[in-house]
């Protein structure tokens, strides 16, 4: 008796954190597309109406969640492209299996 209570326990358990993924902001109820084994993709974040001819990235990585390091803000990718006017901005999601999460900014303009 007591082993199947704990059982369904467990289940529950599961179920509950299974069902937190799914619709948390990582989850289906995300705007973004998702993938939780693997993740490769591009989203705009703000334009300008000037095409810039310069371009700078800038990405910090996360391994297993627990360290992450660099510095993926607009201000660093500027100074990687030597920008001072910005026209655009853009994120690159890359995520493996939760094991390695990659950000990168990039920033377009003059």
């Amino acid at each position: 008796m007591i082993i199947k209570t704990m059982k369904k326990t467990i289940a529950l358990v599961a179920l509950t954190a299974v069902g937190f993924i799914f619709t948390s902001c990582a989850g289906a109820l995300s705007t973004r597309p998702v993938g939780a084994v693997y993740a490769d993709v591009a989203d705009p974040v703000a334009v300008s109406g000037n095409a810039g001819s310069r371009v700078g990235e800038a990405t910090s990585t996360s391994y297993l969640g627990v360290v992450a390091l660099g510095d993926s803000s607009i201000d660093a990718a500027k100074r990687a492209g030597g920008i001072t006017t910005v026209s655009s901005v853009d994120v690159k999601r890359k995520n493996i299996l939760g094991i390695i999460t990659s950000y990168t900014t990039v920033v377009r303009g003059n």
